[in-house]
């Protein structure tokens, strides 16, 4: 088997839980911080899926509850997804045809690489580097689906 599990259809393969563990570090400090929780992909009336993460991130010692919510809907194919804000804003496309996707998205001066690898039924991860005059942060997150 390869590196990457390549995907035939993106929301079905989110759809439903997953444990999180995510490690920040900021390059420029090297401080780090880590979240601990899960993310839901439930379905949305419209199509699509809505994430809901739901955790405890700890920076510097101190931890507090943490949640964000996007929205996965329907890309032009079954493998593909448009990710998006909570509010609805275009966030990135993600494609997991082959397992293994990188996406771009620009936030003021900032530029947010997102890179996505499927590992497996069970386990997919992201790595985001966020480089610009405002961060310089490294994002690693893995994923194990609730069984």
């Amino acid at each position: 088997m390869g590196e990457f599990w390549p995907v035939t259809d993106a929301l079905a393969y989110l759809s439903g839980s997953w444990r999180v563990r995510r490690s920040v570090r900021d390059l420029s400090s090297g401080d780090e911080g880590d979240f601990s929780g899960t993310t839901d992909f439930s379905a949305l009336p419209e199509g699509g899926l809505l994430h809901t993460e739901l955790g405890t991130f700890t920076w510097l010692g101190v931890a507090r509850s943490a949640e964000r919510t996007l929205r996965f809907l329907p890309g032009g194919t079954p493998a593909t997804a448009d990710v998006r804000f909570g509010d609805g804003r275009p966030f990135h496309d993600l494609d997991l045809t082959s397992g293994h996707h990188v996406a771009d998205h620009p936030c003021s001066a900032d530029l947010y690489r997102g890179e996505f690898t499927v590992l497996d039924a069970d386990h997919w991860r992201t790595v985001w580097r966020v480089g610009g005059p405002a961060k310089d942060l490294l994002l690693n997150t893995e994923y194990a689906r609730v069984s």
